[in-house]
């Protein structure tokens, strides 16, 4: 029996079972892509950081690895296999090892999850652990957790998108040298360095297309991702599951992460019914305090859809399984939107989500028009979601625009870009020592006209360093023109006697 078919009889087994509930038990509705999906589990360690601490609990040695530990699991399109599908238990099961793969151990937060999973333990999934690989390289999506979550609280989104054709890889949510995540700017940049690191483990796959890769993240890791999009730029697109970029802009901006000079793509998922009240309650905070990411998402292709029926936790199908958490949250509930609205809203978010990577990564037209459909048009029922896109504006004034735009229109037009980017952008402005530092590199590559344009242009910039006139003659005195050297150089002794690199 073929793992689609085990998967069809299981889910009609649950939906019986769920008929004769008064809540239904979450179900994912959405049918398999075109691939067979496998699962591996990768146990390893981040050795540029340190997780445990040289003592332990009970003030001795601590006798084994310290590095940070990174329970991976990927997720891809895969061949046939004659196993049997993985279980929501048997993911559940995967929680004994992550931060101690030589000796697993369940903590009490985690019995506790399990025992709230218990109606649907058994449930099959549609991964197949270890399954042969399906040849090819496929896109990439690492996968952010929510707060202190597990790698598998989104599963069945995981699943959906490798039967669709992409590489998924994720670890679980995690402090810096706790396995529990911290509520500040060093537990985001842990799971920052996180992302970028199984962005570097994807790159020694056999089956990943490195030239496109997205990152996904529920609630927190919907801020960690955007931290790791605006330092890595291997990253393409970003999907925010209700993501904490919304609810702590605060935190960006201590973080100095800067939305508006952000040119990817965005998918953001919003959970509705957040009224004033509710901001003034729970965000008046100073970490909740910044101007809006998804208002200064400008320079990048923003796709907003509010999920006009949903609570924040029904964006994590392992939650939405959950029963102690839906008796913990069932009061948050929207008007009469009910637990079945919630199953309904997790296919839609699976859908909006494929269809968008498949615009972006995979280039796909159609996938495209879709996105800027409305929901009627694709299908959604009046009342559900809305969705909106919001096409870039073109390129943020950044350096490595400005380096673009010289590479386009020339050097000797370095000033009129700059200062065409300065009217549109009065915030932008060049760094001195990195212009410089630009200039040098030109130089050492034999690229004196574009070096004396790039050092003319921070002398403007700059008229008052000595520094400047130093470059600038050196180039000149390196391409040749040796009067122009001299003139440079006695401006730099102007500007800072000090400077004996311009003395004869």
């Amino acid at each position: 029996m073929g793992g689609h078919t085990r998967f069809i009889l299981g889910a009609l087994a649950f939906a019986v079972a769920a008929l004769a509930q008064d809540t239904p038990l979450f179900h994912f509705t959405e049918k398999p892509g075109p691939h067979l999906v496998g699962l591996k589990v990768v146990e390893q360690y981040d050795y540029s950081r340190t997780y445990r601490s040289k003592i332990d609990d009970l003030g001795v040695s601590y006798p084994r690895e310290r590095a940070r530990p990174l329970q991976t699991l990927i997720w891809y399109p895969a061949e046939k296999s004659a196993l049997k599908p993985m279980t929501v238990g048997d993911y559940g099961n995967l929680a004994a090892t992550e931060t101690s793969f030589d000796k697993p151990t369940l903590s009490v937060d985690h019995k506790q999850w399990l025992d709230g999973l218990k109606p649907t333990l058994a449930m099959p999934m549609w991964a197949v652990r270890d399954a042969p690989p399906f040849s090819g390289r496929f896109p990439i999506v690492i996968y952010a957790p929510s707060f202190s979550a597990m790698s598998w609280e989104n599963a069945d989104l995981c699943e959906y998108l490798a039967s669709h054709g992409y590489v998924v890889i994720a670890s679980p949510d995690m402090g810096a040298t706790t396995r529990a995540m911290t509520n500040d700017l060093t537990g985001i940049r842990a799971q920052e360095r996180d992302i970028s690191f199984l962005i570097g483990y994807a790159a020694t796959l056999p089956n990943t297309d490195m030239s496109a890769i997205a990152v996904a993240g529920f609630s927190w890791g919907g801020i960690s991702n955007l931290f790791a999009a605006a330092r890595d730029n291997r990253i393409d697109a970003l999907v925010a599951l209700d993501g904490s970029m919304r609810y702590y802009p605060g935190l960006v901006k201590q973080g100095d992460v800067h939305p508006e000079q952000m040119a990817i793509p965005l998918l953001f998922f919003a959970q509705g019914g957040v009224t004033l009240e509710d901001q003034e309650r729970y965000l008046n905070s100073e970490k909740s305090q910044g101007p809006s990411v998804l208002n200064a998402w400008t320079h990048g292709d923003l796709v907003l859809v509010r999920m006009l029926g949903l609570v924040h936790v029904e964006h994590s199908s392992m939650y939405q399984r959950n029963e102690d958490v839906w008796k913990r949250f069932a009061e948050e509930k929207i008007a009469d939107y009910d637990r079945a609205d919630g199953i309904a809203g997790y296919a839609w978010i699976a859908r909006y989500t494929v269809h968008f990577l498949d615009a972006y990564l995979k280039h796909d037209a159609a996938a495209m028009a879709w996105i800027k459909k409305t929901p009627a048009e694709n299908g959604a029922p009046n009342h559900f979601l809305s969705a909106s896109y919001r096409p870039a504006k073109g390129p943020p004034a950044t350096f490595e625009t400005f380096r673009v735009k010289l590479g386009v229109q020339g050097f000797d037009h370095a000033e009129d870009i700059y200062a065409a980017m300065q009217k549109e952008s009065p915030s932008f402005k060049l760094d001195e020592s990195a212009v410089d530092s630009w200039g040098y590199e030109l130089m050492t590559g034999n690229h004196f006209p574009e070096a004396i344009d790039i050092f003319n242009l921070n002398a403007k910039s700059y008229p008052d360093s000595g520094n400047v006139y130093n470059s600038l003659g050196e180039a000149y005195m390196k391409s040749g023109q040796k009067q122009r050297a001299i003139d440079n150089y006695k401006k730099s002794l102007e500007k800072d006697p000090s400077n004996d690199n311009g003395r004869p």
